[in-house]
């Protein structure tokens, strides 16, 4: 009778979580954060499931099978994945219970009018990227971090860390790697 399960970290091979079946018949929390996930085709049937967290995977569509096996999701993470355009977001108008989805580092957070656009493409959420249409953080957001501090570029000096040893920014060839996400390194 298992209702929460969080498998982040684990490897998919072709789609699938060995062992993630439809036998977990209660489910209603699944994280599988940074699994490689390609696809939802081998998703199984999990019909309590609410919560759903797919965030740094490699999904780029495909979210139909959502509807079909997962109808009573009311938060779907997708952050970090490969979605780009609102065609692929469309599947989820199925998905009548969902009240929150994160989109956060996906490219179709690029377009124009991105949040607009989801508001108006799925009328069900009230979320979108932890935000309602006004701006009002979600309530019961499970980040304590204050997210709209990032933007700042100011140097505080009450930030976390060892004191004095900030690393300049010409001083980067240590032979460690600090690079983002597509930053290719010289040789």
């Amino acid at each position: 009778k298992v209702t929460e399960l969080v498998l982040d970290n684990c490897r998919s091979s072709n789609g699938e979580i060995e062992g993630l079946n439809d036998s977990f018949k209660e489910l209603e929390f699944l994280s599988m954060a940074n699994v490689e996930l390609t696809s939802l085709a081998k998703l199984p049937t999990l019909s309590k499931l609410r919560k759903l967290e797919l965030s740094d995977n490699i999904i780029s569509g495909g979210l139909e099978v959502l509807a079909e096996r997962c109808p009573n999701l009311t938060y779907l993470n997708l952050s970090g994945n490969k979605i780009k355009d609102l065609g692929t977001v469309e599947a989820l108008q199925n998905l009548k219970n969902l009240k929150s989805l994160d989109l956060f580092n996906c490219e179709i957070t690029n377009l124009e009018d991105y949040r607009d656009s989801i508001f108006e493409l799925l009328q069900q959420i009230t979320y979108l990227d932890g935000f309602d249409q006004e701006d009002n953080e979600a309530p019961d957001s499970e980040d304590d971090d204050d997210e709209g501090d990032e933007d700042d570029d100011d140097e505080d000096e009450d930030e976390a860390g060892p004191p004095g040893e900030y690393e300049e920014e010409d001083d980067e060839d240590d032979g460690g790697s600090d690079l983002g996400e597509g930053e290719e390194e010289e040789e």
